[in-house]
């Protein structure tokens, strides 16, 4: 168990920790939606109390470099562990970089079964772009080449648009030189081309069981070959826009390659399938999808028999998939293990969009709950978000009011997914909306901390409806188009996050240390700083002061 804190002896309350989702520090007014919203409660907040900012992407949450962003993922893997972990986006770069992909098991057993017998073809499927949240392109490139190389002789790509964690029409940057790389390749007797896709919020890439029927259209598309026809990638992208204008690239609806009115690219029984993203939360449904022998979410019309491989494991509690083609990051020793040893119990709530972020990630990508935690969900609308930005901060809030006014926890988190998910959709209007949504639930909530005489740390995994405008790479202004419009933008930010301190009961005592270092990770030292306990050895060092 944790030991006992000799400089303070910890708070009379609980500690709650307050993760705004995509809630970064902008560097422009222009083209953020925080600073446009109407916050009374974060603005008294960022006025009266101790407050910091932390970096929150690049090597300060384990990804390759500074010039990363940082996602949901790797945000909540570093506020939960206290750690930071070299993350998915590198541990694959660098195992394609030393060959030892290769070497690995799973891919010598994925490339055989597309070697074996007459007409095999070895699929990929994943998110399409160079983002390096769930995915990147480069890594795809790597594969198709290294199959060539060994002797496959059919390939076929299953594209998910994003749109998302890059420019919202970006799709036919990534699409064009992509179908001229794959041209280029295809010699010899190696045929490899885009066989189907569809947008990442339309098809394949749900989460948290929040919209199967979206998983099983991408079955449908991938798997069965069902779908609009185009002759190839680039015109279906074309054609879909024509078809759904103004629609970005992550709700494009699906699509499908032919040849003479077939498709080029169903998946059968022989064939090899790898799922390329490399992040989890949107891997596990497609995954069960293809691996489970008792699987009920959707009719799958028929099961291909196939050998199947993640980039990584997807979830080590439940092995899925069995076979993947690089180890995942082993996080251990996490807050929620610590204080779970130590007799606390513990409390973590969200909505359905962002639950397995306080709960699976927080806990080191671990399914099952630590002794003494209760987790409590609140299923998600299925819904476009900018269509209802306010989305379950209400009901998310009365869940931690209720369990502040048990007296049962002397630690709890919560996620508000408004910032980031009403973020992605590029609506400036309802990302203001959003942020509006959050500060009424913060007024609610942190009257329910005073009142139980706790303490709070308001803080966000990474930024998003911080910088809504996509800014111009020379003089990092706000971009405008021809018609004097600013470019929306719909991916997550460079840009630092918040911590306050919401502290009315040490009487002024405590604030926060602002280092060039300070980081997500430091989060959980300070938890237990306030809690009146030394952090674990591994974690990186409490922010908290005590005066």
């Amino acid at each position: 168990m944790l030991q006992k804190n000799p400089a303070f002896a910890g708070v009379p309350g609980p500690v709650v920790v307050i993760v705004m989702d995509g809630y970064g520090i902008p560097k422009h007014t222009v083209g953020s939606a925080i600073d446009a919203a109407r916050k009374p409660t974060l603005d008294r907040l960022f006025a009266q109390y101790p407050n910091i900012t932390l970096r929150a992407h690049g090597t300060a949450v384990g990804m390759p470099s500074d010039d990363d962003m940082g996602n949901s993922e790797v945000g909540h893997n570093a506020i939960g562990a206290g750690q930071v972990y070299a993350q998915g986006a590198a541990l694959v770069a660098d195992a394609i970089a030393a060959g030892t992909i290769w070497q690995g098991a799973a891919w010598q057993e994925t490339v055989a079964a597309a070697k074996a017998g007459n007409g095999g073809v070895l699929h990929f499927i994943g998110l399409f772009s160079d983002g390096n949240v769930h995915s990147h392109i480069d890594h795809l490139k790597a594969m198709v080449a290294q199959a060539r190389a060994e002797g496959v002789k059919t390939v076929r790509i299953h594209a998910l648009l994003d749109g998302r964690d890059v420019p919202e029409t970006s799709a036919l940057d990534y699409v064009v030189p992509f179908e001229a790389f794959l041209d280029e390749i295809s010699a010899d007797g190696f045929d490899a081309r885009i066989a189907s896709g569809g947008g990442r919020q339309t098809i394949t890439m749900d989460r948290y069981d929040a919209n199967w029927p979206m998983v099983a259209r991408g079955w449908r598309t991938h798997v069965l070959g069902e779908g609009p026809q185009f002759a190839n990638a680039t015109e279906a992208v074309q054609g879909l826009r024509e078809r759904n204008p103004g629609t970005i690239d992550q709700d494009l609806p699906e699509f499908v390659i032919a040849d003479g009115g077939k498709p080029i690219g169903t998946i059968e029984d022989g064939d090899a399938v790898v799922f390329y993203n490399f992040r989890g939360d949107r891997a596990i449904e497609i995954t069960r999808a293809f691996v489970e022998d008792d699987f009920s979410e959707f009719d799958r019309v028929r099961r291909p028999r196939v050998t199947y491989a993640g980039m990584l494991q997807y979830d080590g509690d439940l092995h899925l998939p069995e076979r993947f083609l690089v180890t995942p990051p082993a996080i251990r020793n996490t807050s929620g293990e610590w204080f779970s040893k130590t007799g606390l119990a513990q409390f973590a709530c969200s909505e359905t969009q962002k639950f397995g972020h306080v709960t699976y990630f927080w806990n080191g990508n671990r399914s099952g709950k630590f002794e003494g935690e209760t987790w409590q969900e609140v299923p998600s609308d299925v819904v476009p978000f900018e269509q209802r930005p306010w989305m379950k901060a209400a009901e998310i809030t009365d869940a931690m009011i209720a369990a502040l006014q048990s007296g049962r926890y002397k630690v709890l988190r919560c996620n508000y997914a408004n910032g980031d998910m009403v973020g992605h959709t590029g609506n400036f209007r309802a990302a203001t909306m959003a942020i509006e949504a959050v500060d009424l639930a913060l007024s609610r909530l942190l009257r329910a901390v005073d009142a139980a005489g706790g303490v709070a740390l308001v803080t966000a995994d990474h930024g998003n409806a911080d910088e809504m405008f996509e800014l111009d790479k020379k003089t990092k202004e706000p971009a405008v188009n021809e018609d004097g419009s600013y470019k929306a933008k719909t991916a997550h930010t460079l840009n630092p996050v918040p911590l306050i301190l919401y502290d009315n009961v040490s009487g002024g005592r405590l604030g926060l240390e602002q280092t060039g270092t300070a980081g997500l990770s430091n989060i959980a030292a300070t938890v237990a700083n306030l809690l009146g306990l030394q952090k674990h050895e591994r974690w990186d060092d409490s922010l908290l002061v005590v005066k």
